[in-house]
Formats: C-alpha cells, sequence, structure tokens
C-alpha cells in the first residue's frame, strides 16, 4: 500500500512539476487580411511578411512571447479583438481618441505623413480647395475616411472602399480623380507598373492630430495591461539594441519612428 501511496505522490509531484513548465497559449498577432504593403501582406506561399511583420515578431521573440499571425477583415479587426478571437492589433492602426474609448494602446511604433495621389494627367495639391468637385476615394474605418469626411466637404463624392488596393485599383481605372492614404503605402502603389503608369503624389495633408493621432500603435485589449506592458517593453528593447534600425533598413531609407501623423 504505502509503494502505490508514493508512487501517487510520485506522478501527482510529476504533474504539478509539468503545469509549471506548461507552454503559454499563443498570442494571436491580428492584421488586416489584405495586401497592405510593405507592412504587411501575404507572400505566394501565403506567408505573410513586410515590416510589420518584421517587427512584431523582432517585439515577441524579445519578450518570449509565442505569437501567431492572425488575419482578420479590416473593418472587424476592433470586434475581433473585443471579441477575444485575437489578443493584439499589428496592423498600421493609428492611436485614437475614439478608438480609445473602446481599446487601449501601446506606445506609437511607427509614423509616417498622410498623402494625397491622382492622375498624372492632372495638376492640383492635397488641401481642401484642390479636392473641390473631386471623388476622393479613402478606405473604410480609416482615419483617412474620417478626415476627408471632416476635411474635403467641397469634394463631389468621398467614396469609402473595403480595401485601399481597391481604391487604387480605381483611381487607377479612371473611376477616382484622387485617394488619401499613407504616405509609405501609397509609395508602393505608385513604385508598381500600374502606379507608374497612372498617377502620382499631388502632396501631403494638413495636420489634424484628433484625427489622425500620434502615430500607430498596438491595440490590445483594455484589460490586457500585462500583455500592452510586455509589447510596450519589447518596442523600447529593440528601438535601443538596434533591431528597430535593422527591420526599417530592410524597407525604408529613412526612419518610420517619426512625428507626422498617419496611417489607418
Amino acid at each position: 500500500m504505502k509503494t502505490v501511496l508514493k508512487t501517487f505522490a510520485a506522478a501527482l509531484l510529476l504533474g504539478v512539476a509539468a503545469m509549471g513548465v506548461a507552454k503559454a497559449d499563443p498570442v494571436k498577432i491580428g492584421v488586416a487580411a489584405e495586401p497592405y504593403p510593405p507592412f504587411t501582406s501575404p507572400d505566394a506561399s501565403g506567408k505573410w511578411v513586410g515590416w510589420e511583420i518584421d517587427f512584431i515578431d523582432a517585439v515577441c521573440a524579445e519578450e518570449k512571447l509565442d505569437c501567431v499571425i492572425t488575419p482578420v477583415a479590416w473593418d472587424g479587426i476592433i470586434p475581433a479583438l473585443t471579441t477575444k478571437k485575437i489578443d493584439v492589433i499589428a496592423s498600421s492602426m493609428s492611436i485614437t481618441d475614439e478608438r480609445k474609448k473602446t481599446i487601449d494602446f501601446s506606445d506609437k511604433y511607427y509614423n509616417t505623413p498622410t498623402a494625397i495621389i491622382g492622375p498624372k494627367d492632372q495638376k492640383f495639391g492635397s488641401a481642401p480647395a484642390d479636392l473641390k468637385g473631386k471623388i476622393v476615394g479613402v478606405q473604410v474605418s480609416t482615419i483617412h475616411a474620417v478626415y476627408a469626411k471632416k476635411h474635403f466637404t467641397e469634394a463631389a463624392e468621398i467614396k469609402e472602399y473595403q480595401t485601399q488596393d481597391e481604391a487604387n485599383q480605381d483611381l487607377a481605372a479612371g473611376r477616382l480623380d484622387a485617394v488619401q492614404a499613407d504616405s509609405i503605402a501609397l509609395d508602393a502603389f505608385l513604385k508598381s507598373d500600374q502606379g507608374k503608369a497612372c498617377c502620382d503624389l499631388k502632396g501631403m495633408v494638413a495636420p489634424d492630430l484628433e484625427v489622425l493621432g500620434p502615430g500607430v500603435g498596438a491595440g490590445v485589449r483594455k484589460e490586457d495591461t500585462e500583455l500592452r506592458d510586455k509589447i510596450n517593453a519589447g518596442i523600447k528593447a529593440i528601438r535601443a539594441n538596434g533591431k528597430y534600425a535593422e527591420i526599417t533598413k530592410k524597407y525604408f531609407d529613412f526612419d518610420v519612428y517619426g512625428d507626422n501623423p498617419q496611417s489607418n
């Protein structure tokens, strides 16, 4: 009987020990389920790649988090976070007071200007007067849609699209007069064969901190303060140890950490 009890006790201790070293649940990193180069896009094999993927991978490695990229429709990405389908939004989401009513954010991790592009054969700028009477394309549920509706009140139409690519395609096809979006994302389009043939940069929009926010952060649930703190620590660490700069140099010839309002 004593032998049986000893065996049972040993098994129990082993079980407890195993529980202590059990692998933590993966952290599901939500990205918009659409190409958004050079930040996030699937490669030929379906693997997600880009600056933002490399960035969040580096943060997760630094903080020893088991992170899994999880594509989600952009216009449902905040509900996906709050209902725990994902744990973090890392999809070029700008930090805004309106979004902070529902979710929390990490510290800023990048920030680039907001631009207007249009047909090469039309000469105009990026001020509200320049967009008067024009059809302006923006992606739905982004700061660009909010900005355009606030500032381009004399535009003929502010047309919203489910994806940025759809807006770019309609511009190239002549169904739009202009598109507003993040300057880096639009630069990637302008460098494509289609973009080179049709369009050019018209300029950057005037700042509006209330709408455009101070930069892009990782979205987390309000109660997930420990996860937010780990992401902040990871951002700080890779900025300090040179990993952030190393990743950035693979994609850009400037520091995207800048201080001009941007993104989605």
